[in-house]
C-alpha cells in the first residue's frame, strides 16, 4: 500500500507491506538542528531505539522534489553531510517539488508527509511554538498539529519559546495535549516549567486509545504526548532561562531574526551550557523515539 505522491525508501516500503508499526522522524534535526557529528549519533540512537521495540523508523524528507517516507542509503548520507540540503516546512513542499530540490523536513512538513503516507505516530525532540519576540512569530508546527490525525511524542516545546503563549495556542487550536507520567509541560531541556498539562496518561496503550477515541469522534488534529527529558540529562530551569535570555540579547545585537533565529538561539544555549544542552537533546530524542515505538505497537494491536 502506498500513498499517491509519496516515494518510499526500500526498507520503509518493506516494513509497510509487512504491516509493521511505523514511526515517523523528521530530517531537519539531522540536516540543520544538530551539529556534525552529533546529528549522526542522533540518527543512530533514534532508529535503534525504534527497531529495538519492534517498530520501524521512517525518516521523512524531500529528495529531488519528491516527498519521501524512509530516507536511507546515499540520500541519508547526503542529508547528514548537509550537501545542498535546504530546510522545508509544510508551506514549502510544493515549491521544493517544483524545483526538484532536496529538503530536510521540519515538524510541520513531517506531519504533512507522514499523514499523507498513513503513518500514525511521529517522534521528535521539541515542537515549535510562539516565539518570545516578536510575539506574532508563530511556528507552522502548531497549525499542522491541529490538522493531522496522529500521535506526536515530544519533550514539549523548545525552551527558547514563549511557553505560556504556546500552551494557549495549543488550547485554542483544539490540540489534545497530555503529559506522559508527568503533570507539567516540559521545556525541552528542562523538566520543570511551572506550567501544568490538562491531562496525564500512564501508558503507551492510553496514548493509542486517545487517538482511537479522537478518530471515532471525528476530531481533527494530533494527540500531543509530552514527556520530560531523562532525569539524568535534564538541565536546571534557572540555567536554561539564563542561557535563553543571553542568547536573545546576542540575537538582538546581531540582527538575527526569522528562520535563522531558532538555530542561532539553540547554538548559543549550547555554548552557555558548555555542551550540556546537546547531551540533553540527544537523550530526549532517543527517549521520545522509544515511547513513540511503544505507542505504534499499541496502535497495531486490536483494540
Amino acid at each position: 500500500m502506498t500513498a499517491e505522491g509519496i516515494r518510499w525508501g526500500e526498507a520503509a516500503a518493506q516494513a509497510w507491506q509487512a504491516a509493521r508499526p511505523l514511526v515517523a522522524l523528521e530530517s531537519s534535526v539531522l540536516a540543520q538542528g544538530l551539529p556534525v557529528p552529533a546529528n549522526r549519533e542522533a540518527d543512530a540512537r533514534m532508529r535503534a531505539a525504534i527497531l529495538a521495540h519492534g517498530a520501524h523508523p521512517v525518516i521523512t524528507a524531500v529528495v529531488g522534489g519528491r516527498l519521501t517516507a524512509g530516507l536511507d542509503g546515499a540520500d541519508l548520507e547526503r542529508f547528514l553531510a548537509r550537501d545542498g540540503v535546504g530546510k522545508v516546512s509544510a508551506r514549502d513542499l510544493p515549491v521544493a517539488a517544483l524545483r526538484r530540490a532536496d529538503g530536510a523536513t521540519t515538524v510541520a512538513a513531517t506531519l504533512a508527509i507522514a499523514s499523507a503516507a498513513g503513518i500514525e505516530v511521529f517522534a521528535t525532540g521539541g515542537i515549535g511554538g510562539v516565539h518570545r519576540e516578536p510575539a506574532f512569530d508563530e511556528s507552522a508546527d502548531l497549525a499542522e498539529l491541529s490538522r493531522c490525525s496522529m500521535v506526536v511524542v515530544c519533550a514539549g516545546a523548545k525552551s527558547i519559546l514563549d511557553l505560556p503563549a504556546t500552551l494557549e495556542r495549543i488550547e485554542s487550536l483544539g490540540i489534545t495535549l497530555v503529559g506522559y507520567r508527568c503533570d507539567e509541560f516540559p521545556g525541552f531541556f528542562t523538566a520543570s516549567t511551572g506550567l501544568r498539562v490538562p491531562a496525564r496518561i500512564e501508558s503507551p496503550q492510553e496514548a493509542a486509545g486517545l487517538l482511537r477515541h479522537a478518530r471515532a469522534m471525528r476530531r481533527p488534529g494530533a494527540i500531543l504526548v509530552v514527556q520530560p527529558p531523562p532525569s539524568a540529562e535534564a538541565l536546571p530551569r534557572e540555567l536554561v532561562e539564563q542561557a535563553v535570555e543571553e542568547a536573545l540579547q546576542a540575537a538582538r545585537a546581531s540582527g538575527v531574526r526569522g528562520a535563522a533565529l531558532t538555530p542561532f538561539l539553540l547554538g548559543a544555549v549550547e555554548r552557555h551550557t558548555a555542551g550540556r544542552s546537546l547531551r540533553t537533546n540527544l537523550a530526549l530524542l532517543e527517549q521520545n523515539a522509544t515511547l513513540a515505538a511503544q505507542v505504534a505497537i499499541a496502535l497495531s494491536d486490536t483494540p
